[in-house]
């Protein structure tokens, strides 16, 4: 036996031999319990690196040691191989782009049979030959056809170098630059195609069948964001209808001011000119940032006024007009009432800009309801809620909760279950606050650092900081330091 193990030596003769007797071949046999395995195919850009093989290596593993149990195993491999990227490096290297290409499929093919991977290779499939986007062409006439296909504008990452939209994680840096040649990255309002996901959303939001992870169901649920609720037209002093979705209603009353995203049709329209700079500035820093980083709930508002008004259409009131990064075009119509009297990010952005804020909802006799702020709950409180017959909303990690009195106790034992360590939930008596109905549940808190009765964050007041009274439900007026959002209490 030799003291070293050379791997070519020994692999290259194994493997022909395995390709020879068709060892990885999927036979058609009806008798044996089947299983289909597939692995993100490579995009024949260059040379394979350590990182195909990481991602590929769990999905050969399982497949292996499924196979071992029995089972009829197909497990294919191919090359997803259409894109302007490929296009642009044959451009550079003075190549046609289908030369290019099948130059480095090739290339591809010789390593990953020398890795000793258990593909078919009778089964590949090659993204950019005819035999396999004919049918991915067939698909989509099949969408199209059903009006499931369709066309609008949406903003997305684009390098103006590559001439060419990105993914997300093609975007590199604080900086925003492109991994292929180092651009900053611009956001663009482009012309894309989009599939209607949300005409199955209920049947996407039914997990009975399968058996997810409730942290993938929750990540399932909060993709889909399934809401019910009414679309309600503000009419602009300009004469243009601002639709906005709402799931609330009943807080029109409430509404205080406008907030567009800044990527809204109507924001070049409705701005005065002596806003212009202003507005131009605002939207240039929000397409720096990514979506995450403008939904974040820690980082500070900001916002710009257009200069422009439009009309309550409960109540008349002359409303302002401004745009700010937390509103997205990809959420509902990029357009929203804002009611800070009953939403977080509304309260915070009117505290600092100055806005009036007006509360319209009191809590009827026997209703509970419950708020958990963003971060105070794990993953599964939303899976765990829907189980349980439980209404409640979900905007960014807060949970508002409904139920009747007498089903409280029984909300405030699947709570716990899900609190973070640094938080809990507790019946009224430990509140200070005698008037909530028999069985509500209390407000959930960080550890205090401040009066029992006020639901505390760490926080220090900010400069220009107010003092408000606010009312507990019957308890009489109390006053508070409108830095911290009251909109946490019951």
């Amino acid at each position: 036996m030799a003291e070293k193990y050379i791997p070519q030596e020994i692999e290259p003769r194994w493997q022909a031999r395995w390709e020879e007797d068709g060892l990885y071949r999927s036979v058609i046999d009806p008798d044996s319990p089947k299983y289909y395995a597939l692995t993100m195919l490579p995009y024949p850009s260059g040379d394979l690196h350590i990182g195909h093989w990481y991602a590929m290596a769990p999905s050969d593993v399982r497949a292996r040691f499924v196979r071992m149990q029995g089972y009829n195993v197909l497990f294919p491999i191919g090359f997803d191989a259409f894109g302007l990227p490929a296009e642009n490096a044959a451009i550079n290297r003075g190549v046609h782009p289908y030369t290019w290409t099948m130059a480095n499929i090739e290339r591809m093919r010789r390593q990953l049979r020398s890795m000793g991977t258990m593909f078919d290779w009778e089964r590949e499939a090659v993204s950019c030959l005819p035999g396999y986007y004919r049918w991915t062409q067939w698909f989509f006439r099949k969408f199209y056809d059903a009006g499931i296909a369709y066309k609008s504008f949406a903003p997305v990452d684009f390098c103006p170098n590559c001439n060419t939209t990105l993914a997300r994680e093609q975007v590199w840096g604080e900086d925003r630059h492109c991994e292929r040649c180092g651009t900053p990255v611009i956001v663009k309002d482009l012309e894309q195609w989009f599939f209607r996901i949300t005409r199955y959303a209920d049947e996407l939001l039914d997990f009975q069948k399968i058996d997810w992870p409730e942290r993938v169901e929750a990540m399932q649920s909060n993709w889909i964001g399934r809401s019910e609720g009414a679309d309600v037209t503000f009419q602009s002093e300009a004469g243009d209808g601002i639709v906005v979705f709402t799931t609330r209603p009943d807080t029109l009353w409430g509404a205080t001011f406008m907030v567009l995203a800044p990527e809204h049709p109507l924001v070049a329209r409705l701005t005065t000119p002596e806003r212009q700079a202003e507005v131009t500035a605002c939207t240039q820093q929000a397409g720096r940032q990514t979506e995450i980083e403008r939904l974040s709930t820690e980082k500070e508002k900001t916002g710009v006024f257009i200069g422009a008004y439009a009309t309550n259409p409960v109540n008349g009131r002359r409303i302002p007009i401004w745009i700010a990064d937390y509103v997205m075009m990809s959420y509902g119509t990029g357009a929203i009432m804002a009611v800070p009297a009953h939403d977080e990010r509304d309260f915070e952005f009117a505290l600092k800009f100055g806005l009036p804020i007006i509360p319209v909802i009191d809590r009827p006799d026997g209703a509970t309801r419950s708020l958990v702020p963003a971060g105070f709950v794990d993953e599964g409180l939303a899976t765990a809620l829907a189980r349980a017959g439980f209404c409640f909303e979900e905007r960014d990690g807060q949970y508002e909760v409904s139920m009747p009195a007498e089903h409280a106790e029984r909300y405030a034992a699947l709570l716990r279950e899900h609190l973070r360590p640094e938080a809990w939930g507790e019946v009224p008596a430990a509140v200070g606050c005698s008037s909530l109905p028999t069985g509500s549940l209390s407000w959930i808190r960080r550890r205090p650092t401040g009066p029992s009765w006020i639901a505390a964050r760490p926080w220090s007041p900010r400069p220009g900081a107010t003092r408000r009274p606010w009312s507990c439900y019957g308890a009489g007026p109390f006053t508070a330091t409108c830095c911290s959002t009251p909109s946490m209490g019951p």
